[in-house]
């Protein structure tokens, strides 16, 4: 596993010293109603991403990170719905706050932000690339629809940015159908259509899941030189904790629909707090480590989706289980002592473990106001 490096982007500020958000998520809730019973995908998600700025979303299948990136986008899948909170969203540091999950998913605003100001990669590009459309003409039709009127200028500069994506002979490729293009190929087409409106925010879910070593490590390049160049914030969502240490500033740490850390990738790697995170560590390949030497393992599995865990969610696992407490008593959000940008959800941390009129026993409470214990 790579160590962490810092990014070299730099966080952007507001007149008055504060950090400048691109995107406040507030207490976000989705629930899915099926014949089988609820699946409560997020139970109070809260994170902010500033301009510029990377952050990592990491956790084990069913934590919630992709229903995370799809709801900001407005693409939660039927029968899901999202139940509250809200998706605060600033396109310029000096414009009017929006709340997104304000506008129908079908407005024309909602339109004019996806695709435009917000992009995705999805994680499967041959399920999300179109099988009977040429890759070239599905990055035009996104600049058309947001940039210009004109279709020979959005073919090239549909051309164009395959070719800055790193795609080999760009203009042969955006004459081909995605079932021509290797996996490689239609990932970096999909990266290409994320960034052809050149966003003020890129939703990388899983964005080299499947690939080769060699064209993870040239797509996250990739993805850095454009960030860079373009000062896109990037929310990654992965499970490889040492693809996050290459890529991100800061990193939230997901289970079973709630962010139990986050802080600096440098913290969070040298310095985590929740036994969940330090559990996800341990639990990574290491180069040095000695023969036949068994790695460390989470015990038990994430819940079955359908069930409500009551208390601490991750209790069931947790190697530090106080009985009375964790299975009971939802913790609340606090900050680490003396730090400003390290928070955990834990009871084994002062501010964590709420008043006895604020306890929550289930998933599905009402989540309590943060406590910034300092």
């Amino acid at each position: 596993m790579a160590d962490p490096v810092a990014n070299t982007g730099s966080t952007a500020t507001t007149p008055d010293g504060g950090v400048d958000n691109l995107i406040q998520v507030e207490n976000l809730e989705v629930r899915f109603y099926t014949q089988v019973g609820v699946v409560r995908a997020l139970n109070g998600v809260d994170f902010n991403i500033p301009r510029g700025q990377v952050l990592g979303v990491v956790g084990e299948s069913g934590s919630g990170k992709s229903i995370t990136g799809l709801s900001i986008m407005q693409l939660v899948p039927r029968p899901g719905r999202v139940e509250g909170g809200r998706i605060l969203y600033k396109d310029k540091p000096d414009s009017k706050t929006i709340n997104i999950l304000d506008l129908g998913r079908q407005s024309d605003e909602m339109r004019a932000i996806r695709g435009d100001d917000i992009g995705m990669i999805f994680q499967e590009p041959m399920t999300s690339l179109n099988p009977v459309f040429k890759v070239g003409a599905q990055i035009q039709e996104a600049i058309l629809l947001h940039q210009t009127p004109n279709k020979q200028e959005a073919w090239d500069r549909a051309v164009d940015i395959l070719d800055k994506v790193g795609m080999p002979n760009a203009r042969r490729v955006a004459n081909s159908y995605p079932h021509e293009l290797s996996g490689g190929m239609r990932q970096r087409a999909m990266i290409a259509m994320a960034l052809s409106c050149s966003p003020n925010l890129l939703i990388a879910d899983e964005p080299t899941t499947a690939l080769d070593v060699t064209t993870e490590a040239q797509i996250l390049s990739l993805m850095r030189d454009l960030q860079s160049e373009i000062g896109t914030s990037i929310m990654f969502i992965t499970h490889n904790m040492g693809v996050v240490a290459q890529m991100c500033d800061e990193v939230a740490v997901m289970y079973l629909g709630r962010i139990v850390e986050r802080a600096t990738v440098d913290d969070i790697f040298y310095d985590p707090k929740h036994p969940y995170t330090i559990s996800l560590l341990r639990s990574i390949p290491r180069l040095g480590q000695k023969r036949g030497q068994r790695l460390e393992v989470i015990k038990g599995g994430v819940p079955d989706p359908y069930s409500t865990v009551t208390g601490c969610p991750f209790h069931p696992r947790c190697p530090s289980f106080m009985p009375g407490l964790c299975d009971t008593v939802l913790p609340i959000e606090a900050f680490i002592e003396g730090k400003t940008n390290h928070t955990v959800r834990c009871h084994l941390y002062p501010g964590c473990t709420p008043d006895s009129d604020q306890a929550v026993t289930g998933v599905s409470g009402t989540i309590p106001t943060t406590s910034k214990a300092q």
